[in-house]
């Protein structure tokens, strides 16, 4: 049940750091995910195969107005969250409300942090306290033509 998976902070750090005990690798990726398209389920399809344990950071509403301007989000953050977490290749959603996920980051230390190849040379936040305690950094190959602005921008030119 996808309301199951989206936890408060405090609570998904004792989860996953029981499930590392375990021996599963916890991988973190993190985004707004406004408008989830093909692009943003192939990118969490390709997130989770690298681990055991997928964790998706989400960006909070006002988080994501800062980031992307007043117009945005489209859709609000508990319903970002519920898609998100209907996702079978989702296992864990946290909302985090500053501009990076860091806190969270730092709070789950995850074994994996992965980004889309969009930020390869953009400074990863999150990148060197991961790689402090030997965890890895990863960038995955993005859907060619896939993405939240340009999808409105297709509906804006079908629908004026």
């Amino acid at each position: 049940m996808p309301g199951t998976k989206i936890k408060k902070i405090d609570r998904l750090k004792k989860e996953i750091s029981r499930i590392k005990k375990s021996g599963k690798r916890i991988v973190f990726t993190n985004g707004c995910f406004d408008l989830l398209h093909y692009g943003h389920v192939m990118y969490l399809e390709k997130a989770k195969s690298l681990g055991d344990v997928l964790v998706v950071g989400l960006n909070s509403d006002a988080s994501v107005r800062r980031i992307k301007g007043s117009r945005r989000p489209l859709i609000n953050q508990n319903d970002r969250a519920k898609i998100i977490a209907a996702l079978e290749s989702v296992d864990f959603v946290v909302i985090f409300g500053s501009d990076t996920p860091l806190e969270a980051i730092k709070a789950l230390k995850p074994d994996l942090l992965v980004k889309g190849s969009d930020w390869q040379n953009k400074g990863i936040v999150g990148a060197e306290f991961i790689k402090n305690y030997g965890g890895r950094v990863l960038t995955v190959k993005l859907a060619d033509g896939r993405s939240t602005s340009s999808l409105i921008k297709k509906i804006l030119e079908r629908y004026r």
